[in-house]
């Protein structure tokens, strides 16, 4: 890292905005999982770090998809989500989270006989924020999103979901899963809908994609945040378009790497939408998936765009100001940030 005392990044107070649920399972947590329900998925935490080695997008979500199965019960969902905050808290110095969740893989309104009632759903990921923000000061908000491989009926429950069964820490509505062959205009009406109920629009784009994917979330689905946006960077006119407006991109530079959306951290898109004026927030997405932490994602972005401890400092604020945190927590955690880092 450049200029960076031995564990500034580690203590710094950070917001993540770009984290999937299901996806932050560490070792830890899968390894426990995967011993209650036996099957696809080892137990074994050396067999499991194989079994996380991708070999492009298509093998990731492959993968993601085997650990999903592994939370098969209210329980299980409470104790991924409870642990996954714990890491957070513990480990990454997070005050504030926007945990990306799909309701719809565990309860599977498609195959009932499997699946667990929304509502049972809702009260277990309530019980663990609850329980969370009490006893590791992580405040924990929730986006929906729908899984775009499993197309319009997916895209019908998560709305109904996030509608009728939301609860009030619900902040947001996204679309995720594979960009090839799933359109984002298709999910026009369920995003009008979310939005109706009041929920802030977080579509991934441009993650495996050209920009015009991109374009089409900003248009179509009224995008407030792109959760990567990584192929903007090849549309000058896009670039321009997001400074403009200051809507920021949710960057995750390992996860891309990982799924071959670039080939590498050095051809990393990072430095150019900084350099257009870009609002960019750094995030792990998967993190346990792709090797990473929230905090060696600041280490990767210190590195691409040569910031001192001061710029570090600045990449947390702004993650801050992109959330959608209630306004003391905001300020709260903004002065902490001030606080450690001497700004």
């Amino acid at each position: 890292m450049t200029g960076l005392r031995e564990g500034f990044v580690a203590g710094l107070p950070k917001a993540e905005l770009h984290v999937h649920h299901v996806g932050s399972a560490s070792p830890r947590i899968v390894s426990e999982l995967a011993a209650r329900h036996p099957g696809t998925v080892p137990s074994d935490l050396e067999e499991l770090r194989r079994f996380f080695e991708f070999r492009d997008f298509g093998h990731f979500v492959e993968v993601y998809l085997a650990v999903v199965d592994l939370v098969k019960t209210p329980e299980d969902i409470r104790y991924l989500t409870y642990e996954v905050a714990r890491e957070l808290a513990e480990a990454q110095s997070v005050r504030y989270a926007e945990l990306t969740c799909t309701p719809y893989t565990s309860v599977l309104p498609h195959e009932p006989e499997r699946g667990m009632p929304i509502e049972a759903y809702t009260e277990a990921i309530e019980d663990a924020r609850v329980a969370a923000e009490r006893d590791f000061g992580l405040v924990l908000r929730w986006i929906y999103d729908i899984p775009g491989e499993f197309g319009l009926p997916a895209a019908e429950e998560t709305v109904r979901f996030a509608v009728d069964h939301g609860p009030a820490a619900l902040v947001g509505f996204g679309l995720g899963g594979p960009e090839v062959g799933v359109d984002r205009p298709q999910f026009k009406p369920h995003f009008d809908a979310a939005r109706a109920a009041g929920l802030h629009s977080v579509p991934h784009a441009g993650e495996t994609t050209g920009p015009e994917t991109v374009w089409s979330a900003l248009r179509d689905l009224g995008a407030e945040r792109i959760g990567h946006g990584t192929s903007a960077a090849q549309d000058p006119a896009l670039l321009a378009h997001l400074a403009t407006e200051g809507i920021p991109l949710e960057v995750c530079p390992s996860s891309n790497v990982a799924t071959r959306a670039v080939p590498s951290l050095a051809e990393h898109p990072l430095p150019a939408f900084v350099a257009a004026g870009v609002v960019v927030t750094i995030n792990s997405d998967d993190p346990p998936m792709f090797g990473t932490t929230l905090n060696q994602e600041y280490g990767v972005a210190a590195d691409l765009l040569g910031l001192d401890e001061a710029g570090v400092a600045d990449l947390a604020r702004t993650a801050v100001r992109s959330s959608w945190a209630p306004d003391d927590v905001r300020r709260r955690i903004l002065d902490e940030i001030d606080t450690y880092s001497g700004g």
